[in-house]
C-alpha cells in the first residue's frame, strides 16, 4: 500500500454535515466545468469493461481522458 500526502477522509456519519455537502457540491461543479471544457459528457466509450486490478482500470480511465483532451485540441 502506498500512502501519499496527509489528507484524511471525512468521518462517515449517519447524518450528513454541511461541510461535506459543500465539499461534494464544489467537486461536482469542478467536474461539470471539466466536462464542458472537453465538450463531452462522458469519457469512456460504451461497453462493458472488466479489469484484473484497480490500477488497470485507472490506467484505462486516464487514457480515455487523455485521448479526449487530445481530440478536443486537434479540432
Amino acid at each position: 500500500m502506498k500512502i501519499v500526502g496527509n489528507h484524511k477522509e471525512p468521518e462517515i456519519t449517519f447524518h450528513a454535515t454541511a461541510e461535506n455537502l459543500k465539499r461534494c457540491a464544489a467537486f461536482n461543479d469542478e467536474m461539470i466545468k471539466f466536462q464542458k471544457a472537453l465538450g463531452f459528457s462522458g469519457f469512456l466509450p460504451k461497453g462493458v469493461y472488466h479489469y484484473k486490478t484497480h490500477e488497470e482500470a485507472n490506467e484505462h480511465w486516464d487514457q480515455c481522458i487523455i485521448n479526449k483532451v487530445i481530440q478536443k485540441y486537434k479540432e
